[in-house]
């Protein structure tokens, strides 16, 4: 048997799978992020801690399993997170979670050009770098700090004793070099932060180490069973559905939506819509890392009373392609397409006395599609292959979203029947790590499942095309009162 758990921001999710990675029982926790002040988000490292032991149990009671069968455990979920810890592993603050935005004066003497030429992502506050110089400037306990840890480092060194980062996780931190795949020591010194700070750098899918008698009796699980190095969420969701060699547009639609595809060269996107990060294996996944878009639709299902997605699917179901000149810019947190511009702000645009609830949940779903589309088409100049759209998360079980998507890019759209893969990655990884399968190809050919695939309806492109056009030229009417701050006023 394998587990696998996801380090969620609501959740601790686990899977227990047979050998095949056939998932055979799961498992949730819920806890909840803590907001302090506007533009914080914090999470208490315990949380995740103690939502182990009952999980797992949950899981392996699912599975008719006990902790004697369990071969490996593997442990993915949210990046971006920072913790410092002490030499022990034990947590001396709370962890600023992905969705921070704190650290914004912390990037101020920082050159963007710099950051992205070197390590293939955008500046911004979110990253763990700015989080580390915050926490040494504003955080008394982390000036003593013997590491800085994302969420899945740390718990992996608390299970094992070992600081180990994958190519993955180090690759969102704003200091890795993609040429030389190491931390790179002009962006250390820049941010001030000492390599021996980070955790060492290893495959997402090696052995970090057996569990100790401390990670024993967090999970529950026999001591020295095996733990993988793990990596972050926008990977192992890919990962769990299959995706180990290029040809996908990869969409997990969460709260937010992650587009990305796999490219064997680690290219760099001059104009910074996506980002560039190591993946397990020898590719790098280019990705958009994603706007609010489920989060979108529970916004709307909120703000009209509806009784949940269903009905708002059979609203957007009444209306024609292009909802009749509505056009939504999914910007409710800041636009992430076309471009980057954390000021903005969602904005419906085209409404007449004639015009519904049912044209604005239509023009909801087509919106997040064509930022969707911007991430397509960005890649696609970059040359990188999306021959298909790979759908998965909670957004995937809408089939009219699917179809939309499909239409509106004029590609087949494939939603496996397992939607929620990031523990199901986090097993592929420890099944190499505790040596049940001896390379991650071997280990991927083992998932199955039955797929749907979604053809695009090429009575519906004109319109799209048309709506997309209309998208785009909003956007730039908008952009001027983005950047001036006043989009987010």
């Amino acid at each position: 048997m394998i587990v696998g758990i996801d380090i969620g921001t609501q959740s601790l999710k686990a899977v227990v799978t047979d050998e095949r990675l056939r998932v055979l029982g799961e498992a949730s926790t819920p806890y909840e992020a803590t907001f302090p002040r506007p533009g914080w988000a914090e999470q208490s490292p315990e949380v995740w801690e103690r939502a182990l032991a009952p999980t797992i149990a949950g899981a392996l009671g699912a599975a008719g399993a006990s902790p004697v069968d369990v071969e490996g455990l593997g442990i993915c979920g949210q990046l971006d997170g920072c913790v410092a810890t002490d030499a022990a592993g034990k947590a001396l603050s709370a962890c600023i979670i992905w969705m921070d935005r704190r650290a914004v004066a912390e990037i101020a003497d920082v050159s963007g050009e710099q950051v992205r030429a070197a390590t293939g992502v955008v500046l911004d506050a979110t990253h763990m770098a700015a989080k580390i110089r915050w926490l040494k400037h504003h955080c008394p306990p982390a000036r003593a700090a013997a590491r800085f840890h994302q969420p899945v480092s740390y718990l992996v060194a608390r299970l094992t004793g070992a600081h180990l980062f994958d190519h993955g996780l180090a690759s969102t931190t704003m200091l890795y070099r993609l040429d030389s795949r190491a931390f790179d020591p002009e962006l250390l010194a820049q941010f001030g932060v000492d390599a021996g700070e980070l955790p060492a750098i290893a495959d997402a899918g090696a052995r970090a180490g057996g569990l100790n008698p401390a990670g024993a009796a967090l999970t529950g699980l026999e001591p020295d069973t095996p733990v993988a190095v793990g990596t972050g969420d926008d990977f192992s969701n890919p990962l769990g559905a299959g995706v180990i060699a290029p040809g996908s547009l990869v969409c997990t639609v969460g709260t937010a939506e992650v587009v990305g595809a796999l490219h064997p060269e680690p290219i760099i996107d001059p104009r910074g819509l996506v980002e560039t990060h190591g993946y397990a294996g020898q590719h790098y996944f280019i990705e958009n890392p994603g706007w609010l878009s489920g989060g979108a639709l529970r916004w709307f299902v909120d703000t009209y009373r509806l009784e949940g997605f269903a009905e708002l699917d059979s609203l957007a179901a009444g209306v024609e392609a292009g909802a009749e000149g509505v056009c939504f810019l999914p910007a409710l947190s800041g636009a992430m397409a076309p471009e980057w511009i954390a000021s903005a702000r969602g904005c419906y645009y085209g409404l007449s006395a004639s015009h519904g609830s049912a044209h604005l949940a239509r023009a909801t779903l087509e919106g997040c599609g064509f930022a969707m589309r911007d991430v397509l088409e960005g890649l696609h100049g970059l040359g990188v292959r999306c021959d298909r759209i790979l759908l998965l998360g909670g957004g995937a079980r809408s089939r009219l979203w699917g179809q939309i998507r499909a239409d509106l890019s004029g590609l087949p759209v494939d939603v496996p029947s397992a939607t929620d893969t990031s523990p199901i990655g986090a097993a592929v990884l420890a099944s190499v790590a505790a040596g049940v399968h001896p390379s991650l190809e071997q280990a991927v050919a083992e998932l199955g499942g039955e797929v749907r695939t979604l053809e695009p309806d090429p009575r519906h492109r004109a319109a799209y095309d048309a709506a997309y056009a209309r998208y785009r030229t909003l956007f730039e009417c908008l952009r001027p009162l983005y950047l001036d701050g006043e989009g987010g006023q």
